[in-house]
């Protein structure tokens, strides 16, 4: 469950068979021209090799706005993607899955704001591009408690709460313990019956943090996005794997990671009948990671 995200491409529904259709119409669209953007100087430096346009501009608005944090008692300046215009309707909130960033909506996050809806973008904690030099616990708890002080402090209107993978079980975790914050859910090739990080929560940290300087191994990370995408070409291939691992790169990576790991990740299957939402759920029937 946890291997599904490390690709970091976007969520596309039946990725696995449309990964080379999908990549010829973006090249015969944009040709792949790499965009001169500036970054801001929170981001690694790696990110200036990214070739991919959207991802690059999408980089280029992601920000650190402050989230005072109830169960720790520190304020982190976290990282975003905010909406061009704020509207009076609900706005749409994208949360990313396991070891990602708001850059797996880097296709998806263009068209919403096309469509004329209010779009955030939201690193979860622990992963993304927020400034955690003062590390703070990482588990589920703490997630929540800063997904809900973010809301609070910046969004405030009850949100259309949209989660892949893990971020299902974040979406699903979040809206039964703050229910009032959210109007709608739509969850995408939803990992919600995983019962969290299972034996990875009994290891040894030595051996925790092997696991993870493994989980960050440029090997892994392409083998993730070639399962994901069916027919990539190697620049692709290579670009959104240096995407979907562009995070890893900040110093505190290792140790928020192997917080969560060890604070035993999400349980939400008894939570799924306490959602009173309206709630969408999309898959696509030929993906070959999770079993839908």
């Amino acid at each position: 469950m946890l291997f599904a995200n490390l690709s970091a491409g976007p969520p596309i529904i039946g990725a696995k068979s449309t990964g080379k259709f999908m990549n010829q119409r973006l090249k015969a669209k944009y040709n792949f021209k790499v965009l001169a953007c500036e970054f801001s100087a929170f981001l690694p430096k790696e990110v200036e090799n990214i070739k991919d346009p959207f991802a690059r501009n999408l980089a280029s608005r992601i920000e650190r706005l402050p989230v005072n944090l109830s169960l720790s008692k520190t304020c982190i300046m976290s990282s975003c993607v905010k909406p061009k215009t704020q509207l009076n309707t609900s706005p749409v909130v994208l949360l990313h899955g396991f070891d990602s960033s708001c850059l797996e909506w880097r296709y998806t996050l263009p068209l919403l704001e096309e469509a004329g809806l209010e779009t955030w973008a939201i690193d979860v904690l622990g992963w993304g591009f927020s400034d955690l030099e003062k590390l703070p616990s990482c588990s589920v708890d703490s997630k929540r408690d800063h997904l809900y002080h973010f809301w609070k402090s910046h969004i405030k209107r009850p949100m259309m709460l949209v989660g892949p993978s893990l971020g299902a079980a974040v979406a699903i975790d979040f809206v039964v313990n703050y229910p009032e914050a959210v109007d709608k859910l739509i969850l995408i090739d939803a990992s919600v019956y995983a019962e969290g990080t299972g034996d990875l929560a009994k290891l040894p940290k030595l051996i925790a943090y092997a696991g993870v300087y493994l989980l960050k191994s440029l090997p892994l990370r392409l083998y993730a996005t070639s399962l994901a995408f069916n027919g990539l070409e190697w620049d692709t291939c290579f670009d959104w794997t240096n995407i979907g691992r562009l995070h890893c790169w900040l110093p505190w990576w290792e140790d928020a990671t192997v917080d969560f790991m060890i604070s035993g990740g999400y349980n939400v299957t008894s939570y799924i009948r306490q959602v009173k939402q309206k709630t969408l759920i999309i898959w696509g029937e030929n993906d070959q990671i999770i079993d839908y």
